[in-house]
């Protein structure tokens, strides 16, 4: 079965949301460091131990932001903010620019794929992500069937 799926543009504030939030879960261990030495004004009893950290952890995810935003902007990425379709197989998803240009990604390209409330959010690397709301599928059959997919291959629970 191939899914179609209706014209959908991912915007940048939404890709900018979502691979922040993809960047902070899989790199949690950041604020231990931070944690640890704001820890330091216990051997060394003084404020600048958890000014530095606090610093140091504002410009980490400062940096963060500044990367995602700046992946909207670069020419080479304007595809992935393009309104673009969908086909999905269970071989590979083709990313449509129009009904006569398309590139396929195959499922093993994926790095993880996530389902929130109202979407499903496939990441190809840090920077790139396919973001699938549930409202660009034609029928709930249609969602239900990415999903299975998606369990299949091992990518949601």
């Amino acid at each position: 079965m191939i899914v179609k799926t209706k014209k959908y543009k991912l915007e940048n504030s939404t890709y900018i949301k979502l691979a922040m939030k993809n960047i902070l879960r899989e790199q949690w261990w950041v604020f231990l460091i931070a944690l640890a030495i704001m820890c330091g004004y216990f051997f060394a009893p003084s404020i600048w131990w958890i000014i530095g950290a606090l610093i140091a952890l504002l410009l980490y995810i400062l940096f963060w932001l500044i990367q995602f935003a700046g992946v909207t902007q670069l020419e080479q990425n304007k595809i992935l903010f393009e309104k673009l379709s969908y086909e999905i197989t269970s071989q590979q998803v083709l990313i449509k620019v129009n009904p006569r240009q398309g590139m396929p990604l195959n499922w093993t390209n994926i790095k993880k794929a996530e389902m929130s409330k109202d979407a499903y959010n496939l990441f190809v690397s840090k920077a790139q992500l396919i973001h699938l709301p549930f409202r660009i599928f034609n029928t709930d059959n249609e969602r239900k069937f990415v999903e299975t997919i998606l369990r299949r291959k091992g990518y949601i629970k």
